[in-house]
């Protein structure tokens, strides 16, 4: 057995995009393009409008915020909710109070095979 950690700390700041207060710790990544990071986003802060390179899969762990697209208005989520943007999507998210996320991007993986639509 082995345990790690993945403490926001440790983590790279994300500063493009006009970003402030979000942080990003890989966990996982795969030969093919596909990887697994936790997100970490301060009170007050914003990761900017951003397109989406590949399939992107957002799912709050603990806290609260919003996301949008571009153009669109800004959506609540919390614990519990997964946001999906499909390559291509203009896209970014923030929070007043703080809010972390597990994010897996990729190539081909479709959340709808497990995940219930809100």
């Amino acid at each position: 057995m082995k345990i790690f950690t993945y403490y926001q700390q440790d983590g790279r700041i994300i500063d493009r995009f006009d970003s402030k207060g979000a942080v990003i710790h890989p966990l996982v990544k795969s030969e093919k393009p596909f990887q697994i990071g936790c997100m970490y986003l301060d009170q007050n802060s914003v990761l900017g409008m951003h397109e989406a390179m590949c399939p992107q899969l957002f799912i709050v762990t603990e806290g609260s915020g919003w996301v949008r697209v571009e153009g669109g208005e800004k959506i609540p989520v919390e614990k519990g909710t997964a946001v999906f943007w499909d390559t291509g999507e203009n896209h970014e998210s923030g929070s007043d109070t703080g809010m972390t996320a597990i994010v897996a991007e990729g190539e081909a993986f479709d959340p709808e095979r497990f995940l219930g639509l809100k």
